[in-house]
């Protein structure tokens, strides 16, 4: 396959209800430094109905170019439309890279184009880089049950694909009033031609867990032995008005639902705080919450992996320990509460 015509780090644009998914922005600040390091440019691709005016966030958030599909056929995802789009814009303008979320969508999406095109496919990144000579893409991601970190390399195909989860990624800082160029396509598309068609939009009734949305974690591991154990990390978590995380044996165990689940199965976090107690710091969990802003660490093994991974760590147990800091807290936020 001949690659020189191949140039350039796409995003796949994830809009809903209009805005820009979060994941969406995170990429654009992966793929800046991407197409900066190759010296190419940063675009992303945008398809809905109505999301023209999308593009200034686009922009903002690092792109150079947009490439627009707008038309009502495009309302509603649906994978073989988007699909269509994608594939007609990748012929047209031969991107080298595209990256997309690692959501619902961006993944149904993904391999649909992979498929089609024929090329490979990475999925759940949790590192990118690229080659600045021969611009091959290094997308590394937890593998063998999360024991190793693999960097897997698409050398025959082109574009190289990977899909990324939320919050593994930074996105850059807004770049208030930035613009670039806006490249609006139109792809010769019938309703008729669509096999799925869209009945009702029914919208979640029931509140699901979003700790990845919390500024404080208390995340126990099956250290604390069992059920009864685990219920110490709610404890610390309601004294400090944070969220409860869990290691993946944890959930397992049936000691609290996969929601919790902090990890490359689970749920990658970024919380201002996040507390690891009796969690040993297997990969698996690692690339959940490397990226948190302060890691306390509480293990009694003084060599569990986790001591690698952590700003603070106590060796110690956990049931001696965490009362403790329990009574700090409380003590704390009570005196807190008088000055005031």
């Amino acid at each position: 396959m001949d690659f020189k015509d191949y140039k350039g780090v796409w995003v796949f644009i994830e809009q809903k209800d209009d805005m820009v998914a979060s994941v969406s922005l995170e990429l654009l600040g992966a793929g800046r430094k991407l197409a900066d390091k190759r010296g190419v440019e940063l675009a992303g691709i945008l398809i809905g109905e109505n999301v023209k005016h999308l593009t200034k966030t686009v922009f903002e958030a690092g792109a150079d170019t947009v490439y627009v599909y707008d038309q009502p056929i495009f309302k509603h995802y649906r994978t073989e439309s988007y699909m269509k789009a994608l594939l007609d814009c990748s012929d047209k303008h031969k991107p080298e890279i595209i990256l997309y979320g690692a959501t619902s969508t961006g993944k149904d999406l993904a391999s649909a184009v992979a498929t089609d095109l024929p090329t490979g496919l990475t999925a759940d990144t949790t590192e990118l880089d690229v080659e600045e000579e021969t611009g091959l893409l290094l997308a590394s991601r937890p593998a063998f049950g999360g024991n190793i970190m693999a960097t897997i390399l698409c050398k025959k195909y082109r574009p190289q694909m990977a899909t990324v989860r939320s919050k593994v990624m930074k996105a850059l800082p807004p770049e208030i009033g930035r613009t670039g160029k806006i490249v609006e396509e139109t792809i010769s598309l019938k309703e008729e031609d669509i096999r799925t068609k869209v009945l009702e939009i029914v919208k979640e009734t029931v509140k699901k867990v979003k700790i990845d949305e919390a500024d404080i974690i208390v995340a126990g591991g099956k250290g604390l032995g069992s059920f009864d154990g685990f219920q110490l990390i709610h404890r610390l978590a309601e004294t400090l008005g944070g969220a409860v995380g869990a290691s993946r044996d944890v959930v397992e165990a049936g000691w609290i639902d996969h929601p919790h689940q902090v990890g490359q199965t689970g749920v990658t976090v970024t919380p201002k705080i996040y507390f690891a107690i009796g969690i040993s710091g297997a990969i698996q969990h690692i690339v959940g919450m490397k990226n948190s802003g302060i890691i306390i660490a509480i293990n009694k093994d003084k060599e569990a992996p986790i001591f690698q991974n952590c700003h603070y760590g106590i060796v110690g147990d956990a049931f001696e320990i965490v009362p403790l800091l329990i009574e700090m807290f409380e003590h704390a936020l009570a005196k807190e509460k008088v000055t005031k």
